[in-house]
């Protein structure tokens, strides 16, 4: 009780919340009153998927590296890859409920979650660059299977090259992945000295916070827009649908409790027993990273292969509103058992 009253007393926390909510809800009122269009809310998207979260991936980058944090940040990358081959056999669960194009439905929605355009916004908020650094690297993994496994989930073809372009062209990919070169391989590139006497700074040339600090500088203005961006984009896109009709489907809450509770629960059991017999052991920060993502609602990719591809497309649609709304309430409540759960010493 003393460690939930010290987790919801919590200023930054309590900041971090409110500023979630309503900015959300700001995103909601301002398409509700069609004070913006259906174009606005589209550019919004486009500018934090093409320019705010590749810089906010790049910018967690440019920072020392450390013994402990190399170790985390490798850990969590190949957990990455572990965790979705574990989500991919636990949805087989649905099986018992669902046949045909309803189970690969609700499958590829419970296995991909909003992790980019949802999740590390709201981690960015929460854990700052150090969380950010590792959340981007466990979406390595989610990029790879999403447009793989999850295309062919969808559409029942085989991977195309188009998808491996997507994978590989991703402007979040590609700032994640110079982003970590640069991080990994900083003692092994040329290095430079800076400053003189007691300020002078020694690292490798492409540390650009460091040598090029004013292109930095504008690197983390756009940075800085990726979580308002994202949720005032994520209000416009609930005051699009009808909450009324998305919440009659029965599948919609299987759906939401297995994606915002069963999941995370499973995974972060498995991740508190890794740590404890020192496999790929992950510290509080990467793992409250990882929940906040699982606890996201369904991939706006994957309602689009819905679409295209006439796989319970209404379905899929109800199922990401209602996720939507229920998942800003569920990763609150995951982020006060994290918190405890650091404080004790127990993640």
């Amino acid at each position: 009780m003393e460690i939930m009253k010290q987790v919801l007393s919590d200023q930054a926390f309590l900041g971090a919340i409110f500023s979630t909510i309503s900015i959300i809800l700001l995103g909601y009122y301002l398409k509700k009153s069609n004070k913006v269009t259906d174009q606005a809310s589209k550019a919004l998207t486009a500018v934090l998927l093409n320019v705010a979260l590749p810089a906010l991936a790049f910018q967690a980058f440019m920072t020392e590296i450390k013994p402990e944090t190399f170790t985390v940040g490798l850990n969590t990358f190949i957990f990455g890859f572990v965790a979705y081959v574990i989500l991919i056999i636990i949805t087989f669960g649905y099986m018992f409920i669902y046949k045909g194009d309803k189970l690969d439905a609700i499958r590829g929605i419970t296995i991909f979650g909003s992790t980019t355009f949802f999740g590390i916004p709201i981690i960015s908020a929460f854990l700052g660059t150090e969380g950010t650094l590792y959340a981007n690297l466990f979406n390595i993994a989610y990029r790879v299977f999403l447009y793989s496994y999850g295309f062919i989930l969808f559409s029942g073809l085989k991977l195309e090259k188009k998808n491996l372009k997507q994978i590989i062209l991703n402007p979040i990919i590609l700032a994640t992945f110079i982003g970590f070169a640069i991080w990994m391989f900083q003692g092994s590139l040329p290095q430079v000295t800076i400053g003189t006497g007691d300020k002078a700074w020694t690292g490798a040339f492409l540390r650009l916070d460091k040598t090029l600090p004013w292109f930095m500088k504008s690197v983390g203005y756009l940075a800085s827009l990726s979580s308002p961006l994202a949720w005032l984009a994520i209000g416009m896109t609930l005051a699009k649908i009808s909450l009324k009709d998305a919440v009659k489907d029965k599948a919609v809450w299987i759906y939401s409790a297995v994606k915002l509770v069963i999941i995370p629960a499973i995974l972060l059991v498995m991740m508190i027993i890794f740590k404890k017999i020192g496999f790929l052991p992950l510290d509080s920060v990467a793992i409250t990273g990882i929940i906040i993502m699982l606890a996201t609602p369904p991939a706006t990719v994957c309602v689009s292969y819905a679409i295209n591809f006439d796989k319970e497309a209404l379905f899929a649609s109800n199922a990401s509103l209602v996720a939507t709304v229920l998942s800003i309430v569920a990763i609150i409540v995951w982020l006060i058992i994290l918190t405890a759960l650091g404080t004790a010493g127990i993640i």
